[in-house]
């Protein structure tokens, strides 16, 4: 048995995003299983993995269901050292821990007034004090972390570690929401934004289901910040290039086109998180030849 993993709607539940991070960006595999918020499927989702209150929730391959993301990256740790979840060092590994404690508890603010939503990009949402002081303070604690850890690349600790894992639905926020940040916090967001695991859930959120009208806000739309996806779309039928699923390898029965050729995938889900963003998929980049 493999781990399983009880998620939400992949556009709108942040700490969805951040449980499937700590299994997609360090490389540990896992199962999904899907419930629409605010649904009688939700609900039957978490009474199949109680004690969980709420999503994510983990079954381990033993059958132990742990809840909360903060246990869950833990319990990973321990039992996958060799994945990097947390920095080596100790002094890194207490900063980063600090970071994902804070993170876990806090900013509540942002949160209300910004709920994560994937599916689009507000010119401005009028951001009140409150979420002004959360800016803030994400401002200080991430310049904080540099100057403790001396990292100098992209992550806040050094290499991707939880720490960005738990701020990764943050930056969906304040991309989300054009939130006002400095030039250095604008970087770390743009980091995430181009992030490989954080591409492929953005690309399954998109097309995993409908809206969540709860979500939708009165304000002017832009443009999605992150890197601009390949133009791809899908078509009726084949023949297509493959037979092949690139990702299930099983028969192809749903196609898109990208470049004037023609790829085949197994199911609509398939092609429809691949029209997306291709380029998130190094199975499909790998047919495609790019």
């Amino acid at each position: 048995m493999t781990y399983e993993l009880a998620i939400g709607d992949r556009a709108y539940s942040s700490w969805s995003l951040r449980g499937w991070l700590l299994f997609d960006a360090f490389g540990i595999p896992c199962r999904t299983r899907l419930g629409r918020l605010y649904s009688e499927g939700f609900s039957q989702l978490l009474a199949d993995f109680a004690p969980a209150r709420t999503v994510p929730a983990l079954r381990l391959p033993e059958g132990v269901v742990i809840a909360e993301s903060l246990a869950i990256a833990e319990e990973l740790a321990t039992r996958h050292p060799e994945a990097g979840l947390w920095p080596v060092t100790p002094g890194p590994r207490a900063v980063a821990r600090a970071l994902a404690a804070e993170m876990h508890a806090g900013f509540t603010a942002l949160r209300s007034h910004c709920p994560m939503n994937l599916r689009t990009s507000y010119a401005k949402c009028d951001p009140p004090q409150p979420v002004l002081d959360d800016l803030r303070r994400l401002q200080e604690i991430w310049d904080w972390a540099r100057r403790q850890t001396g990292a100098t690349g992209p992550w806040l600790c050094g290499d991707y570690s939880v720490a960005d894992v738990f701020f990764a639905p943050v930056a969906a926020r304040i991309a989300g929401y054009n939130l006002p940040v400095g030039p250095e916090g604008a970087a770390y967001v743009a980091a995430h934004l181009a992030h490989p695991s954080f591409r492929r859930w953005r690309a399954m959120a998109l097309v995993d289901g409908p809206d969540q009208p709860v979500y939708a806000r009165d304000w002017p739309h832009r443009p999605w910040p992150g890197p601009a996806p390949l133009m791809a779309q899908a078509v009726d039928a084949g023949p297509a290039e493959n037979a092949l699923c690139p990702y299930s390898q099983k028969p192809a029965t749903h196609f898109l086109e990208i470049d004037g050729r023609v790829f085949g995938f197994c199911n609509a889900f398939c092609r429809d998180k691949t029209v997306a963003d291709p380029a998130a998929w190094p199975a499909f980049m790998a047919l495609f030849g790019r």
